[in-house]
């Protein structure tokens, strides 16, 4: 068992990859790009074969938690077929998706149908003028209606993420709470990263988690709760709903690095050891330099693993702290 098990040079575990299908996306959020973007050429972009070959390489060595992402995994052509193909993987626990909710009127159902379990759906404002300013070209009700037929589709567990920022949605956030509550829906606050040059600075929007949880508790008593979803959050659950389960992302106030279970494959192939350094193995050169033999691959992957970083060095000062953008990442 232990020869098909990942494990880096600290002796942590790493049994969840997240997957950057795209780096397109048809918003343009403030935390996330900037305004006027360049996307990677398409050659550059792991094909769907290289990515379900990739995420059966990863199974076969013990990675149980595979989430898709972006950019917009939705607008990436082919997502449902890939979606097929990596949730009937042997071995895999469970494949899930974060999404902009934008394409889910149409792809709700026949994701759920191709084994997505669950679903992460970003929503920053339930006011449409700031839902605008924030996604810059999102239309709220398109969201909204994505949501309610992801809540019909049959997913096993939706959650809501909110990058919480001061000056434009943090007085929101017990209205997004109660949107949650009321739909029996998980809600995730997430403190900004500090990832790409934006054209602002984001230290003076930046909200931390115990903020957040202090206007929460103005309105709701919190309890505690010991729940994890395999991920980096924290969870509490309001007093009264017994299945409700907010969530708090705290890269910078509450540092999860020691327990970090996870690695990240950017659109263009290049395997993320850590979000916040730029330590990273080209797996895209190494799947078209050896396409039929995986040795080679498993090799590479192994020996970088050895230098997978202790942890991140974010600080919340508003300087630009890595020059990718988190599209570019995979959100």
């Amino acid at each position: 068992m232990a020869d098909t098990q990942l494990i880096d040079g600290l002796g942590r575990r790493i049994d969840y990859l997240r997957v950057s299908v795209t780096d397109r996306c048809d918003f343009r959020c403030v935390y996330c790009m900037a305004e006027d973007m360049i996307f990677l050429p398409r050659q550059q972009v792991l094909t769907l074969e290289e990515i379900q070959r990739l995420a059966a390489l990863f199974v076969s060595q013990g990675v149980k938690k595979i989430r898709l992402t972006g950019g917009e995994p939705l607008v990436r052509r082919g997502i449902v077929e890939l979606c097929e193909g990596i949730s009937a993987l042997h071995g895999l626990r469970e494949l899930v998706m974060t999404t902009n909710g934008s394409q889910l009127v149409k792809l709700a159902r026949p994701l759920a149908d191709a084994g997505v379990k669950r679903l992460n759906i970003s929503l920053d404002s339930l006011d449409p003028a700031k839902f605008k300013a924030i996604t810059r070209t999102g239309e709220l009700q398109q969201v909204l209606d994505g949501i309610d037929a992801a809540c019909e589709a049959g997913f096993e567990r939706i959650k809501l993420n909110v990058v919480v920022m001061k000056g434009r949605n943090r007085d929101e956030v017990p209205a997004l709470v109660d949107y949650a509550l009321q739909r029996d829906l998980d809600i995730t606050f997430i403190e900004e990263m500090p990832l790409g040059n934006v054209g602002r600075s984001r230290g003076e929007s930046f909200c931390s988690s115990a903020e957040v949880r202090e206007v929460i508790s103005q309105c709701y008593q919190l309890l505690d709760s010991a729940e994890s979803s395999g991920g980096p959050a924290r969870y509490v659950r309001v007093d009264g709903y017994h299945e409700s389960r907010i969530g708090f992302i705290s890269p910078h106030s509450h540092n999860f690095c020691a327990s970090c279970n996870r690695v990240r494959m950017t659109a263009e192939g290049r395997l993320l050891l850590c979000l916040g350094q730029e330590n990273s193995i080209d797996m895209r050169a190494l799947v078209r330099r050896h396409p039929t033999i995986d040795a080679p691959l498993l090799v590479a992957l192994r020996k970088s693993l050895q230098s997978k970083p202790a942890h991140h060095d974010f600080s919340s000062d508003g300087e630009v702290q890595i020059v990718r953008f988190m599209n570019a990442t995979g959100g």
